[in-house]
């Protein structure tokens, strides 16, 4: 099995002892990606669209560094603080993925890294 680490310097760095995203026999694996401003290390000002927005921003610079895109995603997972937020992500979700829709969970979480309101993660394929 071939595995190798994806890094980008135009999505945040990992918080902790892990990578942005690992490469796998043809599938790209990422890490959670929070609302964090690469530029500025800090989180997003504003509500959940915000961090929304972000996130995926964030998601989109570590699948193109692996030499993907979200047309050539499989699946997501969204991980929310209040599933009252439910609908206000799905809005931001829905301008990243308009024509190719993947496979997607979502769920509630006591709590996330930094105190965010909103998390994601993708499966992708690449080449």
């Amino acid at each position: 099995m071939s595995l190798s680490v994806v890094h980008t310097e135009t999505a945040p760095a990992a918080v902790g002892p892990y990578c942005q995203a690992v490469k796998a026999n043809g599938f790209i694996f990422t890490s959670g990606q929070v609302a964090l401003n690469p530029a500025t290390g800090k989180l997003v000002e504003g509500g959940v669209q915000d961090q929304a927005k972000q996130v995926l921003l964030n998601l989109t610079e570590v699948l193109k560094a692996a030499g993907s895109s979200f047309d050539k995603v499989v699946k997501t997972t969204v991980f929310l603080k209040d599933m009252k937020d439910f609908a206000a992500v799905n809005e931001v979700y829905a301008t990243f993925f308009s024509e190719h829709k993947p496979a997607r969970s979502c769920v509630e979480v006591a709590r996330l890294p930094l105190d965010v309101s909103v998390e994601i993660e993708c499966v992708a394929l690449y080449n």
